[in-house]
């Protein structure tokens, strides 16, 4: 017997419905419904919850191979909240490009800070203030959103986040800032690097 028909045994037994039993191990009932439903399987947490509700072992709730495959979920899902946590702070850190001298201003060779250029149209000026501005607040967004087991924002912050680099790096480069411009490369080639290793 599946993990799936076991609960709904359980459950029908007592006489709960799918509420009463996700208030009673403290998940939404929708959890239940989808763990009922073979669409997915409950956390450890949830099981051992599960366990001490009904009295019975976890090994008489769910066979070994469902064990792995929740294992597997939860493993996926904690690497998946570091990466996004990780890309979310690199993302916070472009707000140094505020303040060190990584931009060149206009002919002058000496390189200032973003609050300091004066070389160039105020127009590109807005322009990367902009840029840097939004990434730092995807980036706290990010950092924010990876302690919430919500898979789908953390995928949204994370093409956010790599958008945002992708075009500050195009942007710092297109209009001559190299500097600028390798920091937010050097911070594209860190997230992709760890995007890579989370698959």
């Amino acid at each position: 017997m599946e993990f799936r028909e076991k609960l709904q045994e359980l459950r029908k037994s007592r006489g709960l419905t799918q509420e009463e039993l996700a208030e009673a191990i403290f998940v939404s009932r929708t959890a239940v419904s989808k763990w009922e439903s073979g669409r997915g399987y409950p956390s450890i947490e949830s099981l051992q919850e599960l366990s001490r509700f009904f009295s019975v072992t976890i090994d008489d709730l769910i066979c070994p191979k469902e064990i792995m495959s929740v294992a597997e979920n939860e493993k996926k899902s904690f690497v998946d909240q570091y990466v996004t946590l990780i890309c979310g702070l690199l993302d916070a850190f472009s707000a140094l490009l505020l303040f060190l001298p990584v931009f060149r201003n206009g002919t002058d060779a000496a390189a200032v800070a973003l609050s300091g250029l004066t070389g160039l149209p105020p127009w590109i000026k807005t322009v990367f203030l902009v840029l840097v501005a939004t990434t730092v607040l995807n980036g706290i967004c990010a950092v924010v959103v990876s302690h919430f087991d919500k898979p789908v924002w953390n995928r949204h912050r994370l093409i956010t986040g790599m958008a945002l680099s992708v075009l500050c790096a195009a942007v710092f480069i297109v209009t001559r800032q190299p500097y600028a411009g390798i920091v937010c490369f050097a911070i594209l080639v860190v997230k992709g690097f760890l995007l890579i290793k989370a698959k």
